[in-house]
């Protein structure tokens, strides 16, 4: 779970990279969206994570 939480942080690192970059309004909404949910994700696996060992 732990590594699946971390590919789900780079994604989003990546996808905030994409945002950055992008000219199109609506390309950049998209990936700072898709970051957002990787990051909310990723929230989720540490809370699971946490739950199971508490």
């Amino acid at each position: 779970m732990k590594a699946g939480a971390k590919k789900l942080r780079a994604e989003a690192d990546y996808a905030d990279q994409i945002a950055r970059s992008a000219t199109d309004q609506k390309k950049l909404e998209l990936y700072e969206r898709l970051a957002a949910h990787f990051r909310n994700l990723a929230v989720e696996i540490d809370k699971a994570m946490a739950d199971r060992s508490g």
